[in-house]
């Protein structure tokens, strides 16, 4: 352990850089005082972009009211979404050429500037436009603070700040939607937005003063042309995935298109990257195994992660019949099993082998999906709950392990490029997931009204024919106005198609499952990394 330290300090980026050198084997301890600012600031960037999604929904409803618009209502988290996930791997890429610190403020400045703009916005498309720009910024917050965390930390110390971060996206979800409800309610629907700007100006300042830049030291031309391929592919992958069965039919013309230009994109991507001086996304990365197993498992557990959590609500509004109030808080339990088992494997990464975590959340994540996948209409809602505990405690060592891994394997010169390339395919995954799953949903929910309709009477399945949409079990009308038996049946049809998306999630960590073992015996502190250090 003593020599992994004294391997482990010879970055080029130490945090008190400024102030001093530290001595060969000297750590870079969480308790100096600026080291504990920067933490801090780091964290609140990383906040304000969790925090974005959920505070907005609480608040689109008086947005739609005030500005109109409401065919476009979608694009104000789709825009978001699509920019804040192009634009990760080239805020990775630029972190290494040009900097942390700088690519960091940008993305700080970025976001700030689009929530001030967010604020102001008189009409609907405005505010997409300038929800945008703030995706554009939050592109940088979550990969390139991972990375300065990687840069300040030694391999033998990085799970437990690790772990600590990662436990941000849990309190985002659970503080968003009640902070944004204050806001609405007692000041007005900008503040939403303007929130953002006092909090992210002192987190620009605190990494001015208290972060040392570090910059590479290459000659090569930077790689325009594949970005401009990579960010051209993946918003046209994006938009097909969101717009398709929503504002065009699969089948369309405007949708296929949008497929056969991802395809084409990306492929010229891999081939320029091949050719590239400096790639933007090296394939040699690609090819080292842990990186790549990382990869693959952050898309799949994306996957299950937000297309199963997708749908959770609905289940216990739609079939347990809890008001849709409470059930913008069902999640909870499931976040905050998150965050204590994130934390907790923070600790333990240096410890248990990548496998032995990958292993071990697999099988809890499909116990938990398995037994949401046997939930009916009378299943009470602590048991739901129960589920989701349980669901919560396999995700949360996944996400900071996963980055650990993928830093481990890289040196510093790559490390920012792996960690947002981890975060990429995340969140392509996540939309994969979502997409798939609510086709599957659609199609399991229209088979199973076609079944309800054929073996209830003659007026109550012309009733039937018109519930032809789960949302219709979310209007309190609605339900008001069906008969109690129409309504139960109704609802087992809801619960049936559900189960089989629970099942389908269950699937994917099966698969999470076996790409794990591909780990092997790596270790956080290991050979690999020490070369790498």
């Amino acid at each position: 352990m003593e020599h992994s330290k004294e391997q482990g300090r010879g970055d080029t980026m130490t945090l008190l850089a400024r102030t001093r050198t530290p001595r060969h084997g000297e750590a870079v301890s969480s308790a100096e005082p600026r080291v504990r600012w920067v933490l801090a600031a780091l964290m609140l960037g990383m906040l304000l972009a969790a925090l974005d999604s959920t505070i907005v929904s609480t608040a689109m409803p008086r947005i739609v009211a005030e500005l109109g618009g409401l065919t476009y209502y979608s694009w104000v988290f789709s825009a978001y979404m699509l920019t804040s996930t192009v634009c990760v791997p080239i805020f990775g890429k630029f972190s290494d050429l040009y900097g942390r610190r700088r690519m960091y403020q940008l993305g700080l400045a970025l976001f700030v500037t689009g929530s001030a703009l967010c604020g102001f916005a008189s009409t609907m498309m405005e505010l997409i436009l300038f929800r945008a720009l703030q995706g554009v910024g939050a592109a940088a917050l979550m990969p390139v603070a991972l990375t300065i965390i990687g840069d300040l930390f030694p391999p033998d110390q990085r799970g437990k700040v690790q772990g600590l971060f990662g436990s941000v996206f849990g309190i985002a979800s659970i503080a968003g939607p009640a902070i944004g409800g204050i806001l609405t309610d007692h000041f007005s629907w900008p503040w939403v937005f303007w929130v953002n700007l006092p909090l992210g100006v002192a987190a620009m300042v605190v990494i001015a003063y208290g972060l040392p830049e570090t910059k590479g030291c290459r000659n090569q031309p930077v790689d325009y042309l594949g970005a401009v391929l990579l960010m051209g592919g993946l918003s046209a992958l994006l938009l097909a995935l969101v717009m398709g069965g929503t504002e065009w039919p699969w089948g369309s013309v405007q949708i296929v298109s949008l497929f056969v230009a991802s395809a084409v994109l990306l492929a010229l991507f891999g081939y320029v990257e091949t050719k590239a001086a400096d790639p933007l996304l090296p394939l040699s990365l690609l090819g080292n195994r842990v990186i790549g197993v990382s990869l693959a498992l952050g898309f799949l557990v994306g996957a299950a992660m937000f297309g199963a959590i997708s749908y959770i609500p609905l289940f216990v509004q739609g079939v347990i019949g809890v008001s849709a109030s409470l059930a913008g808080y069902v999640l909870t339990p499931l976040m905050l099993a998150t965050i204590v088992s994130s934390i907790v494997s923070g600790r333990l990464v240096t410890k248990v082998t990548y496998r032995g975590f990958a292993v071990f959340s697999s099988v809890v994540i499909a116990a938990g999906f398995l037994l949401l996948s046997t939930m009916g209409v009378e299943t009470p809602l602590w048991v739901a709950m129960m589920y989701m505990i349980l669901v919560g405690l396999g995700m949360g060592p996944l996400n900071p392990v996963l980055t650990i891994a993928v830093q481990n394997a890289t040196d510093a010169t790559q490390r920012g490029l792996a960690t947002s390339s981890l975060q990429l395919f995340r969140s392509v995954g996540g939309t994969v997931g979502v997409t798939v799953m609510g086709v599957f949903l659609n199609h399991q929910l229209e088979a199973q009204l076609q079944r309800l309709a054929s073996h209830v009477p003659p007026g109550m399945a012309d009733q039937v024919g018109h519930v032809t949409s789960p949302q219709a079990l979310l209007s309190p009308e609605v339900r008001a106005a069906l008969p109690v038996d129409l309504l139960k049946l109704l609802q087992d049809a809801l619960a049936h198609a559900l189960d089989r998306v629970f099942l389908l999630s269950a699937l994917i960590t099966a698969f999470v499952f076996a790409v794990g073992l591909l780990y092997g015996r790596a270790k956080a502190v290991g050979q690999a990394a020490l070369r790498r250090r």
